[in-house]
């Protein structure tokens, strides 16, 4: 059964950075999308980036292009999500998904996921 699980984040200034891990365990994940979503209170679950384990092609959400970095190393089934120049509205508690070949931004599309990692951003 594919595990996985979040760790890295926490309570950070606005302008800072942290750094999200994903582990998985359980499964091959040459054919998975990888995705990081986010939810905060009484908001929809929204895409934020999404990385092809085997190709490494990257999407990100228009609200995080140029300050969130997507990436993974396959020797340890780890994806990460680098997240500088971080803003209060990204505090939410954040998800890492996998699914195959899911339309990246759709998180019903996403069949595996964490139990979330909260962020919080203060001003």
């Amino acid at each position: 059964q594919v595990q996985l699980v979040e760790s890295g984040g926490g309570l950070v200034q606005a302008g800072g950075s942290l750094r999200l891990s994903c582990e998985a365990s359980g499964g091959t994940f040459s054919s998975y999308t990888m995705g990081w979503f986010r939810q905060a209170p009484g908001q929809e679950r929204e895409f934020v980036a999404a990385i092809t384990w085997s190709g490494g092609s990257t999407y990100y959400a228009d609200s995080v292009k140029g300050r969130f970095t997507i990436t993974r190393d396959k020797a340890k089934n780890t994806v990460y999500l680098q997240m500088n120049s971080l803003k209060p509205e990204d505090t939410a508690v954040y998800y890492c998904a996998a699914g195959v070949r899911p339309r990246v931004v759709i998180y019903r599309e996403y069949r595996y996921w964490g139990q979330g990692t909260q962020v919080t951003v203060a001003s």
